[in-house]
């Protein structure tokens, strides 16, 4: 007698938990919204400091003050303020780059054009964070970040064709403040990348990011003296406030915080707090100066939301 036996139907498999991506956790949203938040308020800022101050001391003066922070920061710490060769002139790329020429065509561009569009030209930072992470880090854009990016750029062209229909000033001194600021967009993206690099990390953040913030400083000091002759400082509490803000929360803490965002979640998608600031520096504008929505304005802020989200759901942003 044959004994029949029964092959029990294999079991569904196991459902596959999904962690959601590293850039949509709290750990990256959290500094990420910080920065894009404080980043925002820094264009009227910057914008009061134009009046009497020129651009090259007030940067001098940002700057001086962020360094000392860092580095004392550093020895609460206890981290180490020694720097080898290498580290002085990674330093040193790192301060020219950012502290020197980015700051100096940022305030420069303010001369020309208003703060939202500056602040517009800025969302742009993503594209060159992208390309040069792929040139010098082998880092591919993945498909869901071009998406969102594609989306987030038209929203952004929306907005710029808003604010270029309300600019006061005419074609050719719009075509200079883009440019000028085109150019800080390229040196702050150098700086970017660097921040990714292998020899960023070989060094404390708060003692190599101190000290390119004190040469950098160094740098604006000598070119304002060049320049525009000898220091200059308006004796205003207005003024005095905003040295203050931009030095401590909007340099010291923000540089802090979104060059770990950097290393964290990679150039392309920290750039994305350059694509949302507009959105924010038009929403504080709207508190403060006035500012009227148009619906184009509205669907080119909606459009930056919409990219903004799909391109932080990537799982794989940089391969």
């Amino acid at each position: 007698m044959r004994r029949i036996t029964t092959i029990a139907p294999p079991k569904d498999p196991a459902p596959i938990e999904r962690t959601p991506p590293r850039s949509a956790r709290l750990e990256v949203l959290v500094p990420f919204l910080l920065v894009t938040l404080i980043w925002g308020s820094t264009w009227l800022v910057i914008k009061d400091q134009l009046a009497v101050v020129p651009p090259s001391w007030s940067v001098t003066y940002r700057f001086t003050l962020a360094g000392l922070v860092m580095l004392g920061w550093a020895v609460v710490r206890r981290d180490s303020l020694r720097l080898d060769l290498r580290g002085w002139l990674f330093a040193a790329g790192l301060g020219i780059a950012q502290f020197t020429f980015n700051f100096n065509f940022v305030y420069r561009a303010e001369q020309h054009i208003t703060s939202g569009v500056v602040a517009i030209v800025y969302a742009l930072l993503l594209v060159p964070n992208a390309v040069l992470a792929r040139v010098f880090l082998g880092q591919r854009m993945g498909r869901q970040l071009l998406i969102g990016s594609a989306v987030a750029m038209a929203g952004v062209a929306l907005l710029f064709v808003h604010e270029a229909r309300l600019s006061p000033v005419g074609p050719e001194q719009a075509l200079v403040g883009i440019g000028i600021a085109l150019a800080g967009v390229l040196s702050a993206s150098i700086a970017n990348v660097m921040q990714a690099t292998d020899t960023a990390r070989a060094y404390p953040m708060a003692s190599a990011l101190g000290w390119a913030m004190l040469i950098g400083a160094a740098a604006d000091a000598t070119f304002a003296s060049a320049t525009v002759g000898p220091p200059v400082f308006e004796m205003r509490w207005g003024y005095l406030a905003g040295v203050l803000y931009l030095g401590v929360l909007g340099s010291a803490l923000t540089f802090t915080i979104y060059f770990r965002l950097i290393r964290a979640i990679g150039p392309a998608k920290a750039a994305y707090t350059s694509v949302l600031i507009p959105v924010i520096a038009m929403l504080l504008s709207t508190l403060f100066e006035g500012y009227r929505w148009s619906a184009l304005a509205a669907g080119g802020a909606v459009l930056v939301l919409v990219g903004l989200v799909i391109a932080l759901k990537a799982r794989r942003p940089n391969r």
